[in-house]
């Protein structure tokens, strides 16, 4: 998604933001903005009949995430899929609600937290500075897909998934989330493109379970994620294999659409601001500020839908029962009235209410893991390179759900 100065606005009638190119390669914040001011919750219109509510100002979205007997998941959870009954609603983490929602989350959420991970990490690490070892001085290196690559490290680790395996897993990732994009598409078709990565994802998974089955129980549940989804119970019962499988895939798409993108966000806005790239690199006490700042900035998931449960009014605008009603994230991340000069990054920015993980029961469950790998790969950022170069083209993922870079050429100026 690109990433504008704000200063521009479009006329409400002409905004559309469900065409994916409008984030590939138009302007949603210049949408944002003039929603913000002045329709801050407002009906769309779709050729095919379906419709859909935005919400762009900080506090709805915080509303509509958090409240979750206004606003229900379970019925679907992106725009892609508006209208169409999820059909693992209520089974599946990121399409429950409270309380089957946080019985399946809390078990999981038990080791992704920093002590659970903590043991962990070396491998994240080593496997970062693998991934950024061909970044050297005057040789031609793609960030963006670098950090494409870069949560299914982490994700790989948690879920114990063969290294090996994880380029199909990045690019079947990409198929699902970004099904507009010419570079992921099959036969082109966006449809086509779905149909495939849910049916190679799913069947991936269907294996590993599988060949789990066969493995000694002993430590399963506390090998890793896929193990813990096979042994914990909830609401007294353990999970089938097709709940199993369906979080696995959930888990998969949630951690590789929010990481790196960060990264690549921040890095091609310090290009013009190469002092401040140089204070944050020095800097050891901005290191998670400027962490919090890359997130608000980047906002990496773009939107999460969510159903009116029954009537409701927001902002002076009626919300019928069933209606669809999306979140914009990087909206609220830039509201005039939270974020003092929103559209400047500021590596010190504090206070930084930013909300790029979510917000209320579905807040980001990797997010300590995200924080930890963002952290590791700042720091080996910070200590090969003194400086970059664009050098080519930035190519930004044709999608309405996440603000992905692709490809970022850069050369860099290492850090003697």
């Amino acid at each position: 998604m690109r990433i504008s100065s704000g200063r521009g606005t479009v006329r409400v009638s002409e905004i559309d933001l469900y065409d994916p190119k409008v984030f590939s390669d138009g302007d949603p914040h210049a949408a944002w903005r003039t929603l913000r001011a002045e329709a801050p919750v407002r009906w769309q219109d779709l050729p095919d009949g379906r419709g859909f509510w935005s919400v762009t100002r900080y506090d709805d979205v915080r509303r509509v995430l958090g409240e979750y007997t206004e606003f229900t998941s379970e019925r679907g959870a992106i725009l892609k899929m508006l209208g169409v009954r999820d059909p693992a609603g209520g089974r599946q983490m990121a399409v429950s609600d409270p309380p089957r929602h946080t019985h399946v989350r809390r078990p999981l959420h038990q080791m992704l937290t920093m002590s659970a991970l903590r043991s962990r990490v070396p491998r994240i690490h080593a496997a970062i500075r693998a991934l950024l070892e061909p970044m050297v001085e005057g040789e031609t290196f793609d960030l963006g897909a670098a950090m494409t690559a870069l949560p299914m490290i982490v994700s790989g680790v948690v879920m114990g998934l063969p290294e090996q395996d994880h380029p199909e897993l990045v690019r079947a990732g990409l198929m699902t989330v970004a099904p507009d994009d010419p570079e992921f598409q099959v036969d082109g078709s966006p449809e086509a493109t779905l149909q495939q990565a849910h049916h190679d994802l799913f069947a991936y998974f269907g294996r590993q379970v599988r060949g789990r089955r066969g493995e000694p129980a002993g430590d399963l549940g506390d090998r890793d994620l896929i193990g813990r989804l096979m042994t914990m119970r909830v609401e007294g019962a353990p999970l089938s294999d097709g709940e199993i499988v369906s979080n696995c895939y959930s888990m998969l798409l949630g951690a590789n659409v929010n990481t790196g993108h960060v990264v690549s966000a921040a890095i091609l806005h310090l290009l013009d601001d190469p002092e401040q790239y140089d204070r944050w690199a020095k800097d050891e006490t901005l290191l998670k500020t400027g962490i919090r700042e890359a997130l608000r900035w980047a906002s990496p998931v773009v939107h999460f839908l969510r159903y009116a449960v029954a009537d409701v009014e927001v902002r002076g605008q009626r919300i019928r029962a069933g209606d669809g009603v999306v979140a914009w994230i990087p909206s609220a991340n830039r509201d005039e009235e939270v974020f003092a000069d929103p559209f400047r990054f500021d590596v010190g920015r504090e206070p930084n209410k930013e909300i790029a993980f979510g917000f209320g029961p579905h807040r980001c469950i990797g997010a300590t893991a995200a924080q930890i790998t963002l952290e590791l790969t700042l720091r080996e950022i910070f200590s090969r390179v003194a400086s970059f170069e664009q050098a080519g083209e930035v190519d930004h993922l044709c999608s309405n759900f996440t603000a992905g870079i692709k490809h970022f050429p850069v050369t860099v100026r290492a850090r003697r």
